[in-house]
């Protein structure tokens, strides 16, 4: 008996132990709402803008203003904004920093090694991507409630646009250097909710690639989405726009502009493009 109750002892010793050690390993903060947080991707910098409390959100990375590549460039205004240098970020004494997983590598290093909380966000390719950002970065602030107001709308949106008739008809993206953008992208499932079908995915394209000009000719699609044609000349990136045979497929199929801004991240504005490929396929928003 005697040896039984010192096992047991130890095995409570033991168990204290862990606990203790587990405890110590959870970071400070860990159940603490960030005061001061920076954000260094274009990604991380709308979803903070749209779900951060006031005075929450320090500063948003500098292409958050760039009307190119930000869907929220009005909102970017009232925040100033940081080059993705740790040095600067670690001068703004953040509690929590947000970047992508795949840009600022050395920023991102840099920064955990002073000890500065780094999450990092991958890009979205699809709605429930989206959705999952939102609550992740809801959890991440202590916005649990805003994120979950977003993500509401979304559903609401895309549950009505399923009641909406498909129009089944053939769309390709179509940016500059001829690049599109296949299964497996935010572009593919904005085409999607919109009721069209992808030339690309069609074609066993995935994730973003070129198209040839003749494939796109031969394909004869009912329309053809075009990326942004802003581009300052001479633009070298922009010849497939001009080329004769891409002018007669527009004349034939018609041609709609949907900005880039608008699928490079996940958000409520993706939706925006979803209405613009509708209308340019000429379907009605309203369902029946």
């Amino acid at each position: 008996m005697t040896n039984r109750a010192n096992h047991r002892g130890k095995g409570a010793a033991l168990a204290a132990f862990l606990a203790c050690a587990l405890l110590s390993a959870i970071p400070a903060w860990a159940d603490t709402k960030p005061a001061r947080v920076v954000s260094i991707n274009l990604c991380t910098d709308q979803l903070a803008m749209l779900i951060a409390g006031k005075g929450q959100l320090l500063s948003v990375s500098a292409i958050a203003r760039d009307p190119q590549s930000s869907a929220m460039v009005k909102e970017a205004e009232g925040f100033p904004v940081n080059h993705g240098q740790a040095e600067e970020i670690f001068l703004q004494k953040p509690d929590l920093v947000l970047a992508g997983v795949y840009t600022t590598r050395a920023t991102v290093g840099l920064l955990k090694e002073l000890n500065i909380r780094v999450e990092q966000f991958a890009p979205e390719t699809s709605f429930d991507d989206v959705k999952a950002s939102m609550r992740r970065m809801g959890v991440l602030l202590g916005q649990e409630m805003r994120a979950e107001e977003l993500v509401g709308q979304i559903d609401a949106e895309l549950d009505r646009l399923k009641r909406l008739p498909r129009s089944g008809k053939l769309a390709a993206l179509y940016y500059a250097n001829s690049y599109t953008s296949g299964s497996g992208t935010l572009a593919h499932a904005a085409l999607e909710a919109a009721g069209l079908e992808n030339l690309a995915a069609r074609l066993g394209i995935q994730g973003t690639a070129s198209i040839p000009l003749e494939a796109l000719v031969l394909a004869m699609p009912d329309v053809v989405v075009a990326g942004d044609r802003d581009y300052k000349p001479p633009a070298l990136a922009q010849e497939n726009f001009v080329h004769p045979a891409f002018r007669a497929l527009i004349e034939h199929s018609g041609e709609v502009a949907m900005p880039v801004r608008n699928t490079v991240c996940g958000g409520p504005f993706t939706l925006a493009a979803v209405h613009m490929l509708r209308a340019a396929a000429g379907q009605e928003l309203v369902a029946r």
